[in-house]
């Protein structure tokens, strides 16, 4: 039985497990797991912030908004 009431991980260690897909949510995973200021328990909004900060390519802001909507529904 699936237990419906189980509260959703954080974005940030939600994407981090995304580490393994093929796309562009996978390589910005794949960073996130490297990076020690990575905001693991961060919302998507702490994400973009912390990729501005970092001078980010516009396609992992992109990544993110993937990854946001792909969270949501989880």
């Amino acid at each position: 039985m699936i237990d419906h009431d189980e509260p959703k991980p954080a974005f940030g260690q939600w994407l981090m497990a995304q580490k393994d897909r093929s796309d562009l949510v996978g390589q910005l995973a794949a960073g996130a797991v490297v990076d020690r200021r990575f905001p693991r328990n961060g919302n998507p909004e702490a994400v973009r912030k912390h990729l501005s900060a970092m001078q980010a390519e516009g396609d992992m802001f992109a990544a993110v908004d993937d990854a946001e909507s792909d969270w949501l529904s989880a």
